[in-house]
């Protein structure tokens, strides 16, 4: 329930003794609502800040937009107090929830306000906003990292009002709400109203009514989701019914806030992607406001429950040629199993142009990823000894495609090799994973090739939350780039692309700032990027290995580069094809 003042009118005596009782029963209630769900959002400069990883004793979340004037106003209390409490383990975030502000008009704010020494997060879908019923800039909210409830939410005090202010604040109420939850005493007042700029938010989230399951929300679900979330999908439920999708309504809240679904990490102030998904802020908010008015069934027909269309065989289409690994492989119940190259067929006799690449694994449960090298006499190699890698398979990727002129040229009487790697699931399983091939009508005029920027000198200290490292490629020819595929391993934590130019310029072309191992996407660049000869790909990169990274196998070793998934990797493959 959320209130807010109104100008005075006759009889409005009862109705602010009302309001103040509700606001009482509220307050009494508030120390018994559900916890904050996790949520994660970037900062000004790209990093991920996730409210599960926080240190100390609390959140202050602070809620803003660009020239709002309360807002900027209210900047000098929020470096007293964060001077005042920094000390005594309490954090403050400023969270801007203004979906036009641009990065400059935020940059530009930032400094003029002073607000460098803040943790500043954007929050574009306003879904952090929306979760915590926020209606005004300048309001606050107290988050306790013990057990994630609001300590506070409102005002910082009394001093603004809508149109006018007081020469000093009569009572401070934030401060006051810090003071009694330090000292571990029961806060009096936990609710107040804010008194900032109104926000906007999307239609869907604004209307008197909750979304409609029927003609919103399962649409939006079989637009966005439906197609891993199925059976025989990656997705590990299938969203086949309105009982199944409300069982898993939190969840879907949580994974919203929290920028784990849908799972593509890249920045959206960094580069542009053809395969881009993510949900739009109306179609979040949309899921927001129905799950937190209980998921209804509502009236209408359950789109969820409709059959499907059978999947595609292939993403791609029917493959021109194909190719499996020779006999099944048997995966036994436990153990740590070593890389195995097996020798697949070459179905083409004459040398052929690759433009697409889908690799099929038989077995999901215990396939991690699969590698498929192409080998002929005195053909290049990528330090592994396997020969040319022509694709690779892990989860979460998407099938490799070329545009016109462009492909990837196999030699007459190449070899193929498979490398598999499993991992085991507790019962003995078996796999035969498959390779569709995708061709050109005879030679291209440029031929693409997978390559990489590595570092093969890892040397990560244990405990090290942020252990960055670095790798280069040398452009020596000009060359045209298509996708980017960061590949680290469980400790990988952010991963960036750049091309540093001759002439002294730099671009970012990629930032993943929350790398997961179980998504190992490929980020297809929505326009090939020309690249000059001596230009440089710079890519950087950390690796999390304390023990506040839950994937994190031993945060007390000292990690090198290797092969299984507990050592580490640091490579930025990239496909590209020289001019020429």
């Amino acid at each position: 329930m959320y209130l807010r003042f109104t100008k005075s009118a006759p009889g409005t005596f009862q109705i602010a003794t009302l309001f103040l009782a509700l606001l009482s029963i509220l307050s009494t209630a508030h120390s018994a609502q559900r916890p904050v769900p996790n949520f994660a959002l970037l900062d000004l400069h790209g990093r991920h800040v996730e409210l599960e990883r926080a240190q100390g004793k609390a959140v202050v979340l602070f809620f803003t937009g660009v020239g709002c004037p309360i807002a900027r106003k209210s900047t000098p209390k929020l470096h007293a107090l964060s001077d005042q409490f920094r000390s005594k383990g309490v954090q403050f975030w400023i969270i801007n929830t203004y979906p036009e502000d641009t990065l400059r008009d935020v940059h530009n704010e930032v400094m003029d306000l002073g607000l460098r020494e803040f943790t500043y997060l954007r929050d574009p879908r306003q879904l952090v906003a929306l979760s915590l019923g926020i209606e005004r800039t300048a309001e606050v909210v107290v988050i306790g990292l013990d057990d994630h409830r609001v300590v506070y939410q409102g005002a910082i005090d009394d001093q603004f009002s809508e149109g006018t202010e007081l020469a000093q604040p009569r009572t401070r109420h934030l401060e006051s709400a810090l003071d009694q939850f330090l000292a571990g005493q029961p806060v009096t007042t936990q609710r107040t109203p804010a008194r900032g700029c109104r926000l906007t938010f999307s239609t869907a989230a604004e209307a008197a009514t909750p979304p409609d399951y029927s003609s919103t929300i399962a649409p939006i679900l079989l637009r966005n989701c439906v197609d891993c979330h199925r059976d025989g999908g990656i997705g590990p439920w299938p969203m086949d019914s309105h009982g199944k999708v409300r069982n898993y309504a939190r969840m879907i809240e949580e994974v919203l806030l929290s920028r784990r679904m849908p799972p593509y990490d890249a920045d959206p102030n960094v580069g542009r992607f053809a395969n881009a998904h993510r949900l739009n802020r109306d179609d979040s908010q949309a899921l927001l406001r129905w799950i937190a008015s209980g998921s209804s069934r509502g009236e209408g027909t359950d789109l969820l429950a409709a059959p499907l269309p059978p999947r595609p065989e292939w993403a791609l289409g029917k493959p021109d040629l194909l190719t499996r690994l020779p006999q099944p492989e048997e995966i036994p119940a436990t153990g740590i199993l070593e890389y195995r190259k097996i020798p697949v067929p070459n179905p083409a006799t004459n040398e052929i142009w690759i433009s697409g690449v889908d690799i099929r694994p038989g077995n999901q449960r215990v396939v991690h990823h699969a590698i498929l090298y192409a080998q002929w006499p005195d053909c290049p190699d990528d330090g592994t000894g396997n020969g040319v890698h022509v694709f690779g398979w892990a989860p979460g990727a998407t099938p490799s495609t070329y545009p016109n002129g462009v492909g990837k040229r196999i030699p007459a009487g190449a070899t193929f090799l498979l490398e598999m790697h499993y991992t085991t699931s507790g019962s003995p399983q078996t796999d035969q994973t498959e390779v569709a091939l995708y061709l050109r009508d005879g030679p291209q005029p440029r031929n693409a090739e997978t390559r990489q920027a590595v570092d093969f000198r890892l040397n990560i200290p244990p405990g090290d939350p942020e252990a960055q490292h670095y790798a280069t490629y040398a452009f020596q020819r000009p060359a045209t780039l298509y996708s980017l595929s960061p590949h680290m391993h469980v400790r990988g934590k952010w991963m960036k692309y750049e091309i540093l130019f001759p002439d002294g310029r730099r671009q970012a072309l990629l930032h993943v700032p929350r790398y997961d191992f179980k998504w190992q996407m490929t980020y297809q660049l929505a326009e090939p990027l020309r690249v000059p000869a001596g230009a440089w790909l710079l890519v950087t990169g950390a690796f999390d290995n304390s023990s506040a990274n839950p994937a994190n196998p031993d945060p007390t070793r000292t990690v090198t580069f290797g092969l299984q998934s507990w050592d580490e990797m640091f490579i930025g493959f990239f496909d590209a094809a020289d001019e020429g």
